[in-house]
């Protein structure tokens, strides 16, 4: 049989300049198959003289746990770290080496001790989940089962278990995971996962953005390729239910720190604000088509965009690092989104496209983070057997001279820095 790949938005409608850019995309990976190289970290080895918070101490910390794939646009400046056995994830990137600041958020005391019943959040920047997690379809809760907490379990293929690497070379990975999955509505679900994860060169960058090349900025940036196949001999329908591709960036928040989701014009609520209680007045303002969002790990909320409204690209800048973050992600439209909310009684496809979230205490003091999250979301993957739903799902980073990156921020969000800065 044929494989057949669906992608949301089909040819893949990007904003850049201003402008929606047209961009084809080639899926084959580059390089020979061949298994993963292990790299056994040296017991012995003296930890590289970097601080907490820099690129060089997290993957010296992530060498003692993993053999992580590291990697590099060819100018040595920027990198990405990819790992494997925690579930094929960006654990976090760099725009300046091991001596640069570190993106991503990880949590470093989930590395040790027993594995969590719930979650084992080992953070990362870039990772893949599969939804619902509520509804009707939910894949996080037993058939029949109250949505409750304690009820509540991440499926171990993209919890715990480790990915198979299928492809590599300096610039790229390709991994891959089977996968066999009940929902909520008690169908089995075999599917295959994959993931082709690629850094950009700073000349790619500067061109897929429309951008003027700026040496004063350092960045990286590194695209991702999600897909779904159904390997079952049951097509998914909306009575069977189906997963959908669920893409979350982590990262660590900061006083300064705002979220950009831009939005369109239409009728209706604009966002989603109530998903673990009303999100406060003062921490979040709508601005000329923008929602701008409070990351400072410091109360929890999280809000959604309708893909009505939603636009595929969102980011986040934090002033007091001088770091302008952006995301940006197929959008279909026309597509049904699953609701992922933890009842059965909204519609099942009634869900959002676009999601943040701000880390912040539980009602009895502790807390996972801080971290702030910027999420998207594929369409509901009606798939025939043995066809594929693809979504792609990119991360840049930017840092430098607050009128440089404003410059960026004008030309690819629409926003002002000066405007973000002002809302809180």
């Amino acid at each position: 049989m044929n494989k057949q790949i669906i992608r949301p938005g089909d040819a893949g409608i990007r904003r850049a300049g201003g402008a929606w850019l047209m961009a084809a995309i080639l899926l084959a990976a580059s390089c020979q198959d061949h298994p993963a190289q292990q790299q056994t970290p040296d017991p012995a080895a003296v930890p590289a003289p970097y601080p907490k918070g820099s690129f060089g101490y997290d993957i010296d910390f992530l060498r003692r746990h993993d053999s992580v794939i590291v990697l590099s646009s060819g100018q040595g400046k920027a990198q990405v770290i990819v790992s494997p056995k925690y579930q094929a994830k960006v654990f976090t990137s760099t725009a300046d080496g091991n001596g640069g600041h570190s993106f991503g958020w990880i949590n470093y005391k989930a590395f040790t001790g027993s594995l969590d019943s719930h979650m084992n959040a080992y953070g990362g920047e870039n990772r893949i989940w599969l939804g619902p997690e509520g509804g009707r379809f939910s894949l996080f809760f037993p058939k029949d089962s109250p949505m409750l907490f304690q009820n509540w379990k991440t499926p171990a293929p993209f919890d715990t278990e480790a990915w198979k690497v299928t492809a590599r070379n300096g610039q790229s990975v390709s991994l891959q995971k089977d996968m066999q999955l009940v929902n909520y509505a008690g169908t089995n679900l075999s599917l295959s996962v994959e993931r082709r994860i690629a850094i950009l060169d700073r000349q790619t960058i500067d061109h897929d953005l429309g951008l003027t090349p700026d040496t004063t900025i350092k960045a990286v940036g590194y695209e991702t390729f999600n897909t779904i196949t159904n390997t079952g001999r049951q097509e998914w329908t909306g009575t069977t239910g189906m997963p959908c591709i669920w893409m979350l960036d982590m990262f660590p928040p900061s006083s300064s720190t705002v979220i950009i989701v831009p939005y369109k014009d239409g009728t209706g609520r604009i966002a989603t604000t109530n998903y673990f209680g009303e999100i406060p007045a003062d921490r979040i303002k709508y601005k000329d088509g923008f929602l701008l969002f409070k990351a400072d790990g410091k109360s929890r909320g999280k809000l959604g965009i309708n893909p009505k409204r939603a636009i595929a690209v969102a980011g986040s800048y934090d002033a007091q690092n001088k770091s302008l973050t952006l995301t940006m992600f197929d959008l279909g439209q026309d597509g049904k989104y699953l609701n992922q909310e933890w009842n059965t009684v909204k519609p099942p496809f009634s869900g959002d496209a676009v999601n943040a979230y701000n880390d912040g205490p539980l009602a009895n003091g502790s807390q996972m983070g801080p971290f702030y999250e910027i999420e998207s979301v594929s369409p509901a993957a009606f798939l025939l057997p043995g066809h594929s739903l693809l979504h792609k799902h990119d991360v840049f980073h930017f840092t430098g001279d607050e009128a440089a990156l404003d410059k960026i921020s004008r030309q690819v969000v629409g926003i002002s820095l000066d405007d973000v800065k002002e809302a809180f």
